[in-house]
């Protein structure tokens, strides 16, 4: 279902039916809230679904359950495919199904340029890095070597901001090269099978240097901190709005998450826990090999963030994934952080 389908044009109706209309949503409004949908990306393990990072120690921690239940509020977590993780979590933005969600740049930029509003809550840490992966035979050592050539992507994904932000630095473009839109797992079995001659991806990068089916010839590690993907903590405006308590609550858990997770005594556990999504622990550290493992769990909504979509908003607009501007900080509300830090004493937490 397209998003625009969803926003019809202005309907004029009878002013009785108008507020008939008005006082049934003036009723909505005051019904006490039942439950709290949040979204993310899930995993299946062993038969089960299983959730990955900060939301599985949300999950496992009671804290938030029991805090809600107090209030007579049950929570609920809506599991989302990782093929499929931005096409779904804005549907059900948009279908006002969930009320929180964990996900990426681009898909929530799209969102709110056609109309729906949500809040980036909380900074998903520093980013997870991207990679250049070219055959291990290739004689490219740069993305300038590919000019021409068969390079894979998958579109409309976060990561294609990175891809985007590299051409930029080599004064390339999409039309430079044979682009085919692949998720990692097709373009992984495309480059083993040799037929690219490029892929661009995330740390699944080092699975396929590990088989010797691909080598790795750059990643954002050698860009700056804005140019990784991202992926945040995002809330519904009418329901942030509506519930700021409750919405403090599920902020003041993902801090919780991400201050256990950060200390340098819980490195190895979480790793493992990451691991069940079916990544070798190798590859999970590799991928953080280098950085301060503490701030790579940081929650500020700094001047980074800030650039960083203040940067794929443009991108957006000028590769026409939207039509409408989106203001950034009509995008990014820091209230809930802030606030969360001093609840938790973790002001000094990050810097």
């Amino acid at each position: 279902m397209k998003l625009s389908r969803l926003f019809p044009s202005r309907l004029l109706v009878p002013a009785s039916l108008a507020l008939g209309l008005f006082a049934s949503q003036l009723s909505l409004a005051a019904e006490p809230l039942k439950t709290v949908r949040i979204a993310t990306v899930a995993y299946s393990n062993a038969g089960k679904i299983t959730f990955n990072g900060p939301t599985y120690l949300m999950d496992k921690d009671p804290w938030l359950k029991e805090q809600l239940a107090k209030r007579g509020v049950e929570l609920q977590w809506v599991p989302a495919a990782t093929a499929s993780v931005g096409t779904f979590v804005n549907e059900e933005f948009a279908n006002k199904r969930i009320d929180f969600a964990f996900y990426g740049d681009l898909p929530s930029i799209i969102l709110n340029s056609s109309g729906v509003s949500t809040r980036l809550l909380a900074a998903g840490g520093t980013g997870n890095n991207v990679y250049l992966v070219v055959p291990p035979d290739s004689t490219a050592q740069s993305i300038d070597d590919l000019k021409g050539k068969r390079v894979a992507l998958h579109r409309g994904r976060p990561w294609e901001l990175s891809f985007a932000k590299l051409l930029e630095s080599r004064h390339l473009r999409f039309d430079d090269f044979r682009m085919f839109n692949l998720n990692p797992q097709a373009g992984g079995a495309a480059l083993s099978a040799g037929r690219i001659d490029g892929f661009f991806t995330l740390s699944d990068a080092y699975l396929l240097e590990d088989k010797k089916v691909g080598k790795i010839i750059w990643s954002s590690k050698e860009a700056p901190a804005d140019w990784k993907m991202r992926a945040e903590l995002f809330g519904a405006s009418e329901f942030i709005a509506q519930q700021p308590e409750v919405t403090q609550l599920v902020v003041d858990a993902y801090l919780k998450a991400l201050q256990w997770a950060s200390q340098q005594q819980h490195k190895a556990q979480y790793i493992e826990l990451l691991s069940q999504s079916g990544q070798p622990q190798s590859v999970l550290l590799r991928e953080v090999e280098g950085e301060s493992w503490k701030d790579h769990f940081s929650p500020l909504i700094n001047a980074t963030l800030r650039q960083h979509y203040q940067d794929g908003i443009a991108y957006s607009l000028q590769a026409r994934l939207i039509r409408k501007d989106v203001k950034v900080d009509d995008l990014l509300d820091n209230r809930f952080v802030e606030q969360g830090l001093k609840n938790l004493n973790l002001t000094s937490e990050w810097k």
